[in-house]
């Protein structure tokens, strides 16, 4: 409480005296991510004396070292599978694969999108400040390497997260997303631990890249919060392909050897790989912040804490995005970082609803998910309809592939509200977006069944489903 109240006092204190200083901030953003730079520009935009503070490079996880470059590396591997399909359509091809061309145009690409990221900053007046950013109080940011402190009105953090490395023996020969992304040469087989998004994307793509995969992880299915339809027919599909799963099992122990990292297993077994990947999870990215000296908690993930309105328990200071813990989507910080804009310079509070968030896994197949899984479903509306189609899609049938693809919607009984849809296989990422625009409405079955189909399409699926492949009554399935 006494150091609540300070940081209220010091906060008033210096708020008034900068209406009377020439050289002070409305606003500091610290971490140059999707969140930090779409609140920086907003509030620049409603006149606001804006300056962001980038240690690394401007654009975040997501632009130099997240899902852009994932999705090229995406790109990348599907074209293996592609060449196959395109035999059973008369083509021959005979390609080779290049890792360095790969590695060269992606940084390429990254070096334009982080010049677009600071022009644009620039381009608004927001000063760009290249440094870490340290709080020094509740209005103060000290510049590491400058040297320097900076006096502000308010403060956002927007440091986003990093990936964490569980503490076993011999960690440090392990990688993570980051370094994945950048191997100087591509190893011949690898060891991914974990089951989450991150994990099943990189297994994915180093699979049609030609790598020898395995997957360790704790649990007996991967995507734990993902729907139980969705989560079986992807483990199918990737073992087809060749994915070599440990379940039940995590890494106690790395050692280096002469074909690159022994790692040793929980179940007693003992494996070498050409590289071990850690993919078990981010934490938020605040060490070394300085919270303390403004009073700023964090909680049992070690997350920021914040309010509704991203406010933290000092007053004058905000976080938006990966570092609060909430939700670790990109999209959702940059709404976060709008919102946190809309509410204190334009005079519009504005919360964020977490309760329908679409998203996508860029595996092969493609996920697209949004709203309530089955498990969810059944538990808080107990009486629902689940309409489920599996078929090949049409690119498959000239061939021998026999990969399915899934759709499934979850609704209220009798056509009433979607609830769930869930969607693998060839633009799933795609599809779920404009699934989306109508749930946020509130559609219902009866509404989509008012769509005409597009034919020959797999997304007609969506709203030509004509009874119910099963339901629930009381919690109760019926088929």
């Amino acid at each position: 409480m006494r150091g609540l109240f300070l940081c209220n006092l010091i906060g008033l204190i210096i708020y008034f005296l900068g209406n009377l200083m020439s050289g002070i901030y409305d606003l500091i953003v610290i971490g140059g991510g999707s969140g930090g730079v779409r609140a920086a520009r907003m509030a620049a935009t409603y006149g606001a004396k804006v300056a962001i503070i980038e240690e690394y490079r401007y654009g975040g996880t997501c632009v130099i070292r997240g899902c852009v470059p994932k999705k090229l590396f995406v790109y990348a591997s599907r074209f293996p599978e592609l060449f196959e399909t395109a035999t059973s359509f008369g083509y021959d091809i005979k390609a080779s694969f290049d890792w360095q061309t790969l590695l060269a145009n992606k940084d390429k690409e990254i070096t334009r999108l982080e010049g677009l990221y600071k022009s644009n900053l620039q381009r608004f007046n927001v000063e760009t400040i290249e440094d870490r950013g340290i709080i020094e109080g509740p209005n103060s940011v000290r510049l590491v390497n400058g040297d320097k402190v900076l006096e502000t009105k308010r403060i956002l953090i927007a440091t986003g997260g990093e990936p964490f490395k569980p503490n076993v023996e011999g960690a440090e020969l392990g990688i993570t997303s980051n370094e994945a992304l950048d191997f100087k040469t591509l190893p011949k087989s690898i060891l991914i631990e974990g089951g989450g998004y991150i994990a099943v994307e990189f297994a994915s793509i180093f699979l049609g890249l030609g790598v020898k995969v395995s997957l360790a992880y704790r649990r007996d299915l991967v995507l734990r919060s993902f729907d139980e339809d969705i989560r079986k027919d992807l483990e199918k599909d990737l073992r087809a392909r060749g994915l070599n799963l440990h379940y039940q099992a995590t890494i106690t122990e790395l050692k280096k050897s002469s074909g690159g990292v022994t790692a040793s297993f929980s179940n007693g077994e003992t494996a070498e790989f050409g590289a071990v990947m850690f993919a078990t999870g981010r934490t938020p990215n605040v060490k070394g912040l300085g919270l303390g000296k403004a009073g700023i908690s964090l909680n049992s993930s070690g997350a920021i804490d914040v309010d509704d309105y991203a406010q933290t328990m000092c007053p004058s200071i905000y976080a938006v995005g990966d570092v609060t813990g909430r939700v670790q989507l990109t999209p959702v910080a940059i709404r976060e970082g709008a919102a946190f804009v809309e509410t204190i310079y334009n005079n519009n509070p504005t919360k964020i609803d977490y309760s329908l968030i679409p998203t996508a896994v860029f595996t092969d197949p493609e996920i697209g998910t949004i709203g309530l899984s089955e498990e969810e479903a059944v538990k808080t509306y107990k009486n629902i309809d689940i309409y489920i189609a599996r078929f090949r899609p049409m690119m498959n049938t000239l061939g021998d592939k026999q990969e399915k693809m899934l759709f499934k919607l979850i609704t209220r009984k009798n056509g009433g509200r979607v609830l769930g849809c869930h969607i693998l296989g060839h633009g799933a990422g795609e599809m779920i977006q404009l699934v989306a625009i109508p749930m946020a409405m509130g559609a219902s079955k009866l509404d989509f069944d008012k769509a005409i189909a597009v034919h020959p399409t797999a997304a007609e699926e969506l709203v030509t489903f004509k009874a119910p492949s099963y339901t629930y009554e009381n919690s109760e399935k019926k088929e």
